[in-house]
């Protein structure tokens, strides 16, 4: 039984997809007059992928929008401000995440999260998921000054928690910001499965929320046991 889970953010417990078209549905209809003459479906889907599952500033994705589709009637700065103010709106969780997250606690097992992004907006989505009161700790690296994979992120995180690192699991989305970064601390690692890569380091794999209370807080269940291969709980 680990002492402690860490969690990533996004792709992880923030069904980022989903709220990502949500939020771009919501802002085209906001602009009538200024995107109008794009076609939603044409604007949505070259702002996913501009944003590359959130791995490009937003500002050069609005920037780059703004140059392809001839956008005039508004500008860059004022569409990024309106995601950093509004995005909280549209967060959406995967299924069973505040049941995973309480029935870790009744486990007695800690809980913190580490996630990359700006400082605001991250503590936002946060909130907006309702689980900021299940972590005793959690670190953005837009205000650690500090980002995924640094190793020193995941210490700051073990420190405050006062666990040591074979004590602790990560789990994340990221082959590299998430499992190899996590292992290389001296950390297990459980990999969210996603169809965007393939996480061959992570100690075990999951493909739903509700599969982790087993792996973390049972007894029964020693992840480092598991040989580094893909295996079904």
């Amino acid at each position: 039984m680990f002492k402690a889970a860490i969690f990533d953010l996004d792709g992880t417990l923030l069904d980022r997809e989903r709220s990502l078209a949500s939020f771009i549905d919501s802002q085209y209809d906001r602009f009538p007059g200024e995107l109008g003459h794009i076609p939603k479906e044409q604007f949505m889907q070259r702002f996913i992928e501009l944003d590359a599952r959130g791995y490009r500033w937003k500002d050069e994705v609005y920037q780059q929008l703004v140059v392809e589709f001839g956008i005039t009637d508004i500008s860059w700065e004022i569409m990024l401000a309106d995601y950093l103010s509004r995005f909280k709106e549209h967060c959406v969780g995967f299924p069973g995440l505040t049941d995973m997250l309480g029935e870790l606690q009744k486990n007695s097992v800690q809980l913190a999260l580490i996630t990359n992004g700006p400082g605001q907006l991250q503590l936002d989505s946060i909130r907006a998921l309702g689980i900021e009161d299940y972590f005793s700790v959690a670190l953005v690296s837009g205000i650690e000054g500090i980002s995924k994979p640094d190793p020193r992120i995941f210490e700051k995180a073990l420190e405050a928690l006062g666990v040591k690192p074979h004590e602790a699991v990560y789990i994340g989305d990221h082959p590299e910001n998430d499992i190899a970064a996590a292992k290389a601390v001296g950390m297990s690692a459980i990999w969210m499965e996603n169809p965007h890569g393939q996480a061959p380091t992570a100690d075990f794999k999951v493909s739903h929320l509700q599969q982790l209370p087993a792996l973390v807080a049972n007894d029964a269940i020693e992840i480092s046991g598991f040989e580094p291969l893909y295996a079904e709980a």
